[in-house]
Parts: C-alpha cells; structure tokens; sequence
C-alpha cells in the first residue's frame, strides 16, 4: 500500500505530466473556435433579421408605388420577382458553412437590392409619387434598413474575419480540422455594389406624364 508521501509525491508529477497538455489545449484554440463560432451566428442572425424587415417593405411600397405608375410594369414585377427569389432561399445558420448556398443568397439579395434602387429610380419621374405620405415613410424605412443592413453585414464580416484568421492560424488550424471547422464564407462587399449599382434611366422628352393621383 503507497504511503502518503508516495501518494502526494505522484500526484505531483501528475500534475506536471498534464500541465503541457492543459497547455496545449489552450493553445489549440479547443475554447476559442466554439466562441468566434457563436459570434459569427449572432453576427448572421442580425443579417438576416435586416434582410427580412426590408423584405418585409417591398409589397407595401411596389403596391404604392402601382397607384402612380402602373405602366411600369417591367420594373414592378423585377422587384416581386426579385423578393419571391430571395423567400424562396432557406437562411439557416448551416448557410454559412455553405460556400454554394451562401453565393446563391449573396446573389439573390443583390438582385433584390439592385430592383428596389431601380424602383426608386424610376419614382423620381412622378412628382405626386414622390409627394404621397405613405411613400416617403416607406422610402425614409427603407433608406434606415439598408443603413440597418451594411453594419449587420460589416459586423457579420468582421465576426468572419476573425474566425477564419483563427482556424487558418497555426496550431489552432490543426484543431479546427479535427473537430470539423472548415473557414466560412463572406460578403464581397465590391461585388454587391457593382449589382446594386442603379441603371440609368432616361426622363426625356418621351417620358410618360406623372398620371393623376388615385381617388381617395
């Protein structure tokens, strides 16, 4: 039977056998990726949760914007098509583990962005449009959602950054291999802003007359 001497004397190297490995640990970033992993969803949530309150504006304003200018068919129905698409995507928190799947949202929200500024575009050529209270209240939500949306995005960015840094750093990069933390897509930023770049539209001289407001 170990005498108590013995006993304390192996709990001693014990604990200087397991101190490289608690080392190790805390190096490998086994605490770290889970964190930036929790980060990086918060970060998507809000993404989403502003995605879907502008989604949440188109009918109201392609319906008001209907009641001015109902020939312009063409761009109404690309600004519900463009909505419909963005529906028709599931936005998990599994997407962004998806580099497929999150191009394909990328894409259908900038197609989205790109109708509402051509919308608004073409809303410019109708002065009692531009002059109904119900529209300048859903412009003014709009323009305050799209400011919502580029510091969720910015923020969603930065959370991404930071955790593909620290997979891709060396040791924690052998970690997040073993336990199945692949690096994470992200928003190219340039590339939604050459989608949501507005078209030129030209008011000349054969542009339609602003029709007459709808009956009360």
């Amino acid at each position: 039977m170990a005498t108590a001497p013995a006993l304390a004397a192996t709990r001693r190297w014990s604990t200087l056998l397991l101190l490289p490995v608690f080392l190790l640990l805390a190096s490998c970033g086994i605490n770290t990726i889970p964190t930036l992993e929790e980060r990086t969803n918060a970060a998507w949530s809000e993404v989403l949760n502003q995605y879907q309150r502008r989604a949440d504006l188109v009918p109201n304003l392609v319906n008001t914007v209907r009641g001015y200018a109902a020939h312009e068919r063409e761009v109404l129905t690309r600004v519900t098509e463009a909505r419909a698409k963005v529906g028709s995507i599931t936005a998990t928190p599994e997407l962004v583990n998806d580099p497929e799947a999150f191009a394909r949202f990328q894409s259908a929200q900038g197609e989205l962005t790109s109708a509402l500024s051509r919308l608004l575009v073409v809303a410019e050529n109708y002065p009692n449009l531009k002059a109904d209270a119900g529209f300048r209240d859903l412009q003014a939500q709009l323009e305050g959602t799209e400011n919502r949306i580029t510091v969720a995005r910015n923020r969603f960015i930065e959370a991404v950054r930071e955790f593909n840094i620290t997979v891709r750093s060396f040791p924690v990069n052998l970690t997040a291999k073993l336990f199945g933390y692949p690096p994470k897509p992200s928003f190219t930023v340039e590339d939604e802003k050459a989608i949501a770049k507005p078209p030129t539209v030209d008011f000349g001289a054969d542009a339609p007359a602003a029709p007459a407001p709808p009956p009360q």
